[in-house]
């Protein structure tokens, strides 16, 4: 009996020692032949968005167009209050100090400015080696990458410029309104100033992002996402 179970132990270990071999065989096969779709952000491609109705027939190409205009609405309602918090009274000392922290505040931005197109050269290598290099992706995608991480620090940089100088408004005419005794316009003011970059600032990305999905053709919508992400 010991002899029986002592052969058929040593047909069992000659069996899987000649079908290991076979079996990393079939798997190497496996991984070499089989060729799943790449995914990621840059690989995306859109639907047809008038193929789908919303809103009692209103196709998805027409409903992001509306969506534009509410964008458009919403930089008007940011450039109508910049306008008001300008034009609210002030006493000229307290102006001429808020305009001195803007030349200062002005002329950190021309030196981030000056630092963020370095540090955009440096994202541009990296962008370049990983999706043109590394992915093989076609030149025309890689450019499209570019150029909206450009797209996407030019909006940023733009909003936080106009952030500053709301801000600089709001502070002067906060600090003059505060000399009346009354407590409303010192929260109104600092709030509408608040509302009035916020609002800039989500009308102007919703905006970019409505352009790439309605004017963009649906193979390069893609890289035209992952290049305002990374911007």
């Amino acid at each position: 009996m010991r002899v029986w179970f002592a052969s058929l132990a040593s047909f069992r270990s000659r069996v899987f020692t000649a079908a290991l071999p076979l079996l990393f065989l079939s798997l190497f096969s496996t991984a070499a032949f089989a060729q799943p779709e790449a995914g990621g952000e840059a690989n995306l491609k859109l639907p047809d968005l008038s193929s789908v109705s919303f809103l009692n027939g209103i196709d998805g190409h027409k409903l992001l167009m509306i969506g534009i205009l509410f964008c458009i609405f919403g930089l008007g309602f940011g450039l109508v209050i910049y306008s008001r918090l300008k034009n609210l009274a002030v006493h000229r000392s307290m102006r001429e100090i808020s305009e001195l922290i803007y030349e200062t505040c002005k002329t950190y931005l021309v030196t981030q400015g000056k630092f963020l197109m370095l540090l955009w050269v440096f994202i541009a290598v990296i962008i370049v080696l990983y999706f043109g290099v590394l992915l093989k992706y076609e030149a025309a995608r890689v450019i499209i990458i570019l150029a909206f991480s450009i797209v996407g620090i030019a909006g940023s940089y733009g909003v936080a410029w106009f952030g500053i100088r709301v801000n600089t408004f709001a502070n002067s005419r906060t600090a003059f309104a505060s000399l009346g005794g009354k407590p409303y316009p010192i929260y109104a003011i600092p709030l509408s100033a608040g509302m009035s970059i916020g609002m800039m600032l989500i009308s102007v990305e919703l905006l970019i992002m409505l352009f790439i999905l309605l004017f963009i053709p649906t193979d390069y919508a893609g890289p035209c996402f992952i290049g305002f992400a990374i911007g």
